[in-house]
């Protein structure tokens, strides 16, 4: 276990000092900062939680109505018909499938709630990626870490976070221009 840490330092100390040597540009982001202050991560989780309260409510009114059958079965249970027994318990069978069904569809791990994060996702960090590229481009920089997961130290110098924002903020009235037109 020892070693393995002792080796781990070892390769980034070669790795790091091979980077300086080499007269590398080196830069950072703070991603963390960008989501907080990038409007589209806002939105977009404020969507997502909109969407996640209505399904819960729906889901909720199902349990609701589920549990006023149940509580009626249960009050004429013994003074009903073996048919009609069979009936409501086969009914009451049928809207617990539906319920789980639905959360399975909703909010299980392929449920809608989860594919439509995964794409609001992905169609916001398509954008941070292409502002990053296009900050390394212009101000030629080799690397560009994620200063958020693991940067203890960077001299603000070379923090680009403010230079992410602002091309994020430039794609977003280009957005909004577009769509203004179209309308």
């Amino acid at each position: 276990m020892i070693t393995r840490k002792i080796t781990a330092a070892i390769f980034a100390i070669q790795i790091i000092s091979s980077i300086l040597f080499a007269q590398n540009k080196i830069g950072f982001v703070q991603s963390d900062r960008i989501r907080s202050e990038y409007e589209e991560f806002k939105d977009a989780e404020a969507q997502l939680q909109l969407e996640y309260r209505q399904v819960n409510m729906r889901y909720n009114s199902m349990i609701v109505e589920l549990d006023s059958i149940k509580q009626s079965f249960e009050t004429q249970r013994l003074m009903s018909s073996p048919e009609w027994r069979k009936e409501k318990e086969a009914e009451i069978v049928a809207r617990e499938q539906t319920i789980q069904k639905f959360q399975v569809t909703m909010v299980g791990p392929e449920g809608e709630l989860y594919r439509r994060q995964a794409q609001l996702e992905f169609d916001i960090l398509s954008k941070v990626k292409r502002a990053v590229d296009k900050i390394a481009a212009a101000k030629k920089i080799d690397f560009i870490i994620d200063g958020s997961t693991s940067l203890l130290y960077g001299n603000p110098t070379y923090d680009l976070t403010d230079d992410v924002l602002l091309e994020l903020r430039k794609y977003s009235v280009s957005d909004k221009k577009k769509s203004n037109n179209k309308d």
